[in-house]
């Protein structure tokens, strides 16, 4: 077995005290550049804090349960093992189950992409996966991804990993800003940087909670063909609209120009990790190489236990029962936020899990966070949204897993918080938080 260098460029072996902390790892000198591009979600770090009964979590976004019909499922599962047990133990395609990429292409008909090809789907382990493939594929060191300002942490963490550049594209309560897009694309360029593709958000936006308008997908769409953009459209929320189905998506007035990204979390539940990639022909496959390389295939357990609730249950009909309970839980929110913190502003969303709230001005999110944890109520700060860490003055706040009376009680210890700092503020000053991010409705 190969054991460690003992030679003296080791400084566990040497006796030379670590320059760095992080140097306490004898093998931090062997590490790839990339490993050390890797850093821990804001979100995953309140983990140990939220879990604590004590404490209201408007952190994190995880989907409420509750009235999935588990029982039925229950019963789906035996069944399923009882006379498929040999085929869903099994290694399956590496591009994904046939008859689940067919569901698949069924469920994208509600964001108005009609006729996809089951062969351009890639089954992913979660939608997550499917990004992290898009990004290996098209992203050198120092390519410049566009993202929306915020965008999803999930994603910054995935192009910082793989040494992105990330340069942010502003936008307002209608969704990233056209003007602003093709501004930010000849600024980038013109300062010789390479772009690859446009993530984007556009259905209930996670962190914002706003909407890609109508007027302004197809305007997108033109502006990347144009200018030669893939576009990367993650679309998680898309069916979970408190009034009505999704608007169409991107991809369906660009289907050459998009890589679009969904997944069963939000619409299902997430412990089946199931999420696709839908592709124009020759990114598919490439994203199948790819998937091959990484994980060989994805779970048939997992995607034959979708496929038949998808087939053989009213998986619609539990969407829209979905829809109500956030919308209710959104009221909530939206209603606390008035009575408590009217010196604040935030988006209000039509759907999803979120509401980006932005702070009076000079108080700092991440600073007052252990304070707003020591009053038993938890958020993300904003800084988690924006690949340089701005954004303080700003905080998510999530409604979908807590109760409407939940949500009140933890709006209401926040105010405690962001009362007590707006009087110091206001009494002694203080440095402003920086100021970026969507707009608000409010």
């Amino acid at each position: 077995m190969t054991q460690p260098s003992t030679n003296g460029d080791n400084p566990a072996s040497s006796g030379r005290t670590p320059a760095q902390g992080n140097r306490l790892d004898p093998w931090y000198d062997v590490y790839a550049d990339r490993a050390h591009n890797l850093r821990a979600s804001e979100i995953r770090a309140l983990f140990s804090v939220v879990s604590r009964p004590e404490v209201v979590s408007l952190a994190g976004g995880m989907p409420n349960l509750k009235d999935l019909p588990l029982d039925r499922l229950a019963a789906s599962a035996e069944k399923l093992i009882r006379n498929h047990g040999a085929q869903a133990m099994q290694y399956g395609s590496g591009q994904g189950w046939e008859v689940l990429r067919e569901r698949i292409t069924e469920v994208m008909t509600y964001d108005g992409i009609v006729g996809a090809d089951p062969d351009d789907v890639v089954v992913t382990t979660g939608s997550q996966q499917a990004l992290d493939l898009v990004t290996e594929l098209f992203v050198n060191p120092g390519d410049v991804i566009l993202a929306e300002a915020p965008s999803y942490v999930g994603a910054l963490g995935v192009f910082h990993a793989r040494q992105a550049d990330v340069v942010h594209v502003a936008m307002d309560e209608h969704g990233i800003i056209p003007e602003a897009l093709v501004e930010t694309i000849r600024d980038v360029r013109a300062s010789g940087r390479t772009i690859k593709f446009i993530y984007i958000i556009p259905n209930y936006h996670n962190p914002a909670g706003v909407t890609l308008s109508a007027e302004r997908r197809p305007i997108i769409a033109e502006i990347c063909l144009r200018e030669h953009v893939l576009i990367v459209e993650d679309n998680p929320y898309g069916l979970l609209g408190f009034h009505s189905d999704p608007l169409p998506a991107i991809a369906s007035y660009s289907p050459e120009g998009v890589v679009y990204l969904g997944s069963f979390s939000k619409m299902f539940a997430p412990g089946f990790r199931i999420g696709w990639a839908y592709a124009p022909h020759a990114i598919r496959a490439k994203l199948v190489l790819a998937l091959e390389s990484a994980i060989l295939c994805p779970s048939m357990v997992g995607q034959m236990a979708i496929a038949d609730y998808l087939s053989n249950y009213d998986w619609y009909g539990q969407v829209k029962s979905f829809r109500s309970m956030y919308a209710e839980r959104c009221r909530a929110m939206l209603t606390s936020l008035e009575e408590y913190m009217p010196s604040c502003s935030w988006t209000v969303p039509d759907g999803g899990f979120y509401t980006w709230v932005t702070l009076p001005e000079g108080l700092d999110a991440k600073a007052m966070l252990p304070r707003a944890v020591r009053a038993q109520v938890a958020y993300v700060s904003g800084t988690a949204f924006f690949y340089d860490g701005t954004g303080s003055n700003h905080l998510r706040l999530s409604f979908c897993y807590p109760t409407p009376e939940e949500i009140r009680e933890g709006v209401r210890r926040l105010s405690t918080v962001v009362n007590t700092e707006k009087e110091i503020v206001d009494m002694f000053g203080t440095a402003s938080g920086n100021e970026a991010g969507a707009g608000s409705d409010r």
